[in-house]
């Protein structure tokens, strides 16, 4: 797919600066990228490469726009730029509406929608027009899926979730399996807690492969609107997580925990059970989140963790701790000799 620099302008606006005849038909990085194509440039790290670089034209910030040696589309915003602009020419595959011949499906089809091999639709599913379920997928009896929603091969919906429009997940995931509910007895043996909640999960939800969603104890585990959740996340039963929060790979949410809305957490975090975290809250990666976090802003650490820049200080300080130590010790040889001590 080859456009001109003026249609994606058209498009998606910004300021060019070049020919608008000059015609893209990719995008790649600043090393990377060849001729036909092009770049972007939205971290100031990268700024040395925009001088060298090989690529047509730029996706660039006004400040460095007087560095750009080829043609520019200037921007405030170029990473988002960069993002709309791949998705319109990077489109995801097209499937041929129908039902293959070996999937197993109970419930009706609608006539846009494609089911693919050996997938299993279960009885009294609701399927979205255009939905796309994968080769292998399960879905389970008097779940919905919404419009427009894509399974990749190998996901798995359990009985009774419900999932909004535009879902996509990737394979490996697993909506509404069981929580992790036993009580103990006086054996001190497991005895277990039937998992009769639902998953419910919002529009425009993307999740990773292998990630997780645990079904409710009693109600149900919430998944809002915008959410995107990365590869192998484990989110706990009855959490609920607000719309357009963003979470990395390797995330582990314990039951019953509330995250709010527009919260980010980095890779390797792990959120406890039942605290509550307010929106626009963003949890390093590696943090343990141990306690609720009732103000916005950005938290990092372990035991216990911090506001961020408190915790930076004081890993500054544990950073010299021998060297601190060392000068303790000698104070108190000196101060033993003032003192005429051994």
């Amino acid at each position: 797919m080859a456009v001109s620099l003026a249609e994606i302008v058209g498009r998606f606006g910004g300021e060019l600066r070049g020919g608008g005849d000059i015609l893209i038909d990719g995008i790649g990085t600043l090393a990377g990228a060849g001729p036909g194509r092009i770049a972007f440039l939205s971290n100031p790290r990268y700024r040395d490469q925009l001088r060298a670089t090989r690529a047509t034209a730029v996706i660039l910030a006004p400040e460095a726009a007087g560095e750009c040696p080829v043609a520019a589309i200037v921007t405030r915003q170029p990473y988002l730029y960069f993002a709309r602009l791949s998705a319109w020419l990077n489109p995801p595959p097209d499937f041929a509406p129908g039902v293959h011949p070996s999937a197993v499906v109970e419930s009706p089809v609608p006539p846009g929608a494609y089911v693919g091999p050996q997938a299993w639709i279960g009885p009294d599913v609701r399927l979205g027009e255009g939905v796309v379920v994968g080769a292998q997928c399960r879905i389970g009896a008097g779940s919905a899926l919404g419009e427009e929603s894509r399974l990749h091969p190998g996901v798995t919906i359990y009985p009774g979730c419900q999932v909004g429009r535009r879902f996509l997940a990737h394979s490996g995931s697993v909506i509404g399996a069981d929580g992790f509910g036993f009580a103990p007895d006086e054996a001190r043996r497991w005895v277990k807690i039937p998992q009769t909640g639902r998953v419910l999960v919002g529009d425009d939800v993307e999740i990773g492969a292998n990630t997780t969603i645990d079904r409710g104890a009693l109600e149900d585990t919430v998944i809002g609107d915008g959410v995107k959740l990365d590869n192998q996340i484990q989110v706990g039963h009855n959490v609920r997580i607000g719309r357009d929060t963003a979470m990395a790979g390797c995330v582990g949410i314990a039951g019953s925990a509330t995250i709010g809305a527009r919260c980010t957490v980095g890779g390797g975090a792990v959120i406890l059970g039942h605290l509550e975290i307010a929106d626009d809250v963003h949890v390093s990666a590696g943090t343990l989140v141990a306690k609720s976090i009732r103000s916005p802003g950005t938290y990092s650490g372990t035991v216990p963790f911090l506001e961020h820049g408190a915790w930076l200080k004081n890993f500054a300080h544990i950073r010299r701790l021998e060297a601190m130590s060392e000068k303790i010790r000698a104070l108190e040889a000196r101060l033993a000799i003032l003192e005429n001590r051994p």
